[in-house]
C-alpha cells in the first residue's frame, strides 16, 4: 500500500523527548569514556571505528565510561539546519506544495524543510524567503543582495537593490543560546514558543489562513487598460478578506501582482480576475496563491521550520569541588546515556557522577609516586585472588588513584572472546580495603615505594596542610566505589572519536545533535 508517516511525526517526536527531559521521572547524562582507544585500534586515532549498536556493545561502553554530566532543560533545545544569508546567493522561497512533482527550483527538495527557505543574518536574526525574485522570465528567481535585518513583523524587502526578495522576519537567536546550542551546521529555535514573551509579538501577529504572497506564473496577453492598477481584486477560496492589486504594464500584460488585504482562513485559493472588472484579454494570465501554514507565519515556529532535530549540550570543565573529570588522560568516547541508577539502585540525580573506581593511598612517598596511566595495578584480596585495573590517573597531593576494570584485565580481549590464559585468572575481582584471609592492601606504584590502601580513610574530602581537597567521590575503608551503576539505563548514543587528552586548564563542549 502506498502510504508516508509524515514530518509531524518527527517534530512531535523532538517536542516528546525535550518533555522527556523536563519530567522528574527521567534523567538524561553525557558521559566521556575509552582512556585506552589504541587497545582497540592501532589507528584509531586517524580512523575512529563506527560504534557498533549490540548488547555486547553496551557493556563495553559502561565499561570503559569514565564520568558522567547531567544534562538539564536547559541544556536541550530542538534545532534546524543553519543557512547563513550570504549576498549573491539564491534562496528557495517558502511554498506550502513543495513535492517529488513540484521541486523546490534552489534546491532541488521534494519538501519544505530541506530546501532553502529561511536563512539566519549576521546579528542572528532569522527569516523567512517569502519570495525570491521569481517571475515568468526568471521562474526560478534571483540572487539576494539585500540582507536582511528589520525587525517588523509584516513582510518587506530588505533593501533598494530591487533583488526581488521579501522576507519575513521570525526570531532573534539570544547571546546564552549562541553559546550553547549554535554550531557549524544547525542552529536553535527559541524554546516554549507558544509562551515566550519575547517573541509575543511575532506569534500574536499570525493569522491562521491568512495570504501574504501571490506570484505570476504568466502575464498573459491583451489584459485590461495598459499602465493601469486594478485594486481590490478579490482571492476567491475557502478563506475570506484577502485582495491584492494588480498592474497592467504597457503591453498590456501583468506587471506585478500584490497583496492588499491578506484575509484569513484559507487553505486554498485563486485571483479572480474578472470579478475585479479587468478585461481578459486573448490569454489569461495565471497565478499562484501561497498558502501560510496552519496558524499564519509565526504561529508554530517547530512546524514551520521542521524543527525535528534535537541538540543536547554538556560542558566538561575541571571542578576542585566535585573533579569527576579526570585530568593527565584521554578520552575517545562521548555518549548519551538515560536513566542511569545510583550504586543504590535509585535515579541517579547527581549533577556529576564518576563511573569509575578510586582507592585513597597512603604510605611514605605517596606525593612522589607516579603511576602511568593505562598501567596495571594489582592486589591481592584473598588467597589465589587477585584484583586488577588499569590507571586512569593518579593525584600526588591526595593520593587518590582511579583506575577502571573490564574484560581487559580478566582474559577477554576487547571482543569479549577469551584468551587462552589470563596471568589473574577469569573472575573479575574488585579492590578492597578489607581483604579477605591471605590478601593485602598492598599497591606497588610504577616509580616509587610500595603503597597502601589507607583502610582508615571514610570521607569525601581530604585536609593537608591546612587546605581541603574534594575528592568527589565518598571513600569507605579508602575505596570509593562508582557514583553510578554499572550497566544500568539505557545508551542512547554512541560517538567514537580522536582521543583528547585532558588538562586542568580545558574546558570541552559536547554538542550532540538527535535527528528524528
Amino acid at each position: 500500500m502506498a502510504a508516508i508517516i509524515t514530518d509531524q511525526i518527527r517534530i512531535l517526536n523532538a517536542k516528546n523527548f525535550v518533555a522527556g527531559i523536563a519530567n522528574a521521572n527521567n534523567s538524561y547524562y553525557s558521559f566521556v569514556g575509552l582512556p585506552n582507544p589504541l587497545d582497540y585500534s592501532s589507528t584509531w586515532n586517524q580512523n575512529p571505528p563506527s560504534p557498533k549498536d549490540n548488547f555486547d556493545q553496551e557493556n563495553d561502553y559502561w565499561d570503559s565510561m569514565i564520568a558522567m554530566k547531567r544534562i538539564n532543560t536547559t541544556d536541550v533545545r530542538q534545532v534546524v539546519p543553519k543557512r547563513v544569508w550570504s549576498s549573491g546567493s539564491s534562496y528557495d522561497m517558502y511554498r506550502h506544495d513543495y513535492s517529488r512533482s513540484n521541486t523546490a527550483p534552489i534546491s532541488g527538495s521534494t519538501n519544505l524543510y530541506s530546501s532553502t527557505f529561511y536563512v539566519i543574518n549576521s546579528d542572528f536574526r532569522v527569516y523567512l524567503c517569502l519570495q525570491n525574485g521569481s517571475n515568468p522570465e526568471t521562474p526560478n528567481g534571483r540572487p539576494s543582495l539585500d540582507e536582511p535585518t528589520f525587525i517588523d513583523l509584516e513582510p518587506r524587502s530588505a533593501g533598494t537593490s530591487g533583488d526581488g526578495y521579501i522576507w519575513k522576519y521570525l526570531y532573534t537567536i539570544k547571546p546564552a543560546d549562541i553559546i550553547k546550542f549554535d554550531s557549524t551546521e544547525f542552529m536553535p529555535v527559541p524554546t516554549n514558543w507558544e509562551t515566550d514573551n519575547d517573541v509575543s509579538l511575532v506569534r500574536d501577529n499570525a493569522v491562521d489562513g491568512s495570504i501574504k504572497i501571490i506570484t505570476v506564473k504568466n502575464r498573459g496577453v491583451g489584459l485590461g487598460t495598459a499602465n493601469v492598477t486594478y485594486s481590490n481584486v478579490p482571492i476567491e477560496g475557502d478563506g475570506s478578506g484577502a485582495e491584492c492589486s494588480i498592474t497592467i504594464d504597457g503591453d498590456s500584460r501583468v506587471e506585478s501582482v500584490a497583496m492588499s488585504s491578506q484575509g484569513s482562513g484559507y487553505t486554498f485559493g485563486t485571483v479572480n480576475f474578472s470579478a475585479a472588472g479587468i478585461p481578459e484579454g486573448t490569454t489569461r494570465p495565471q497565478f499562484d496563491v501561497i498558502i501560510t501554514p496552519q496558524g499564519g507565519h509565526g504561529a508554530d515556529i517547530y512546524r514551520e521550520l521542521g524543527a525535528y532535530n534535537i541538540l543536547m549540550y554538556s560542558r566538561i570543565e575541571s571542578d576542585n569541588e566535585n573533579p569527576d573529570f579526570i585530568t593527565g588522560n584521554q578520552f575517545a568516547r562521548i555518549g548519551i546515556v538515560q536513566n542511569p541508577q545510583s550504586a543504590g539502585g535509585s535515579l541517579l540525580s547527581l549533577d556529576k557522577a564518576s563511573a569509575v573506581s578510586a582507592l585513597k593511598l597512603t604510605g611514605i612517598g605517596y606525593s612522589e609516586a607516579i603511576f602511568d596511566v593505562d598501567s596495571e595495578v594489582t592486589q591481592l584480596v584473598g588467597t589465589g585472588k587477585t584484583s586488577v585495573g588499569k590507571v586512569i590517573n593518579y593525584d600526588q597531593n591526595t593520593g587518590v588513584l582511579k583506575l577502571w576494570q573490564n574484560r581487559n584485565n580478566h582474559g577477554f580481549d576487547v571482543n569479549g572472546n577469551r584468551e587462552t590464559s589470563s596471568d589473574y585468572g577469569f573472575e573479575l575481582n574488585e579492590f578492597t580495603g578489607s581483604p579477605e584471609s591471605g590478601g593485602n592492601v598492598s599497591i606497588v606504584p610504577t616509580v616509587g615505594l610500595q603503597l597502601s590502601i589507607d583502610q582508615a580513610f571514610n570521607d569525601n574530602k581530604t585536609t593537608i596542610n591546612n587546605r581541603t581537597y574534594y575528592l568527589g567521590m565518598n571513600f569507605s575503608s579508602g575505596v570509593a566505589a562508582p557514583e553510578v551503576k554499572q550497566h544500568s539505563g539505557n545508551i542512547i548514543y554512541v560517538d567514537n572519536r580522536p582521543a583528547i587528552t585532558r588538562s586542568s586548564n580545558q574546558k570541552e563542549d559536547i554538542k550532540v545533535i538527535l535527528q528524528f
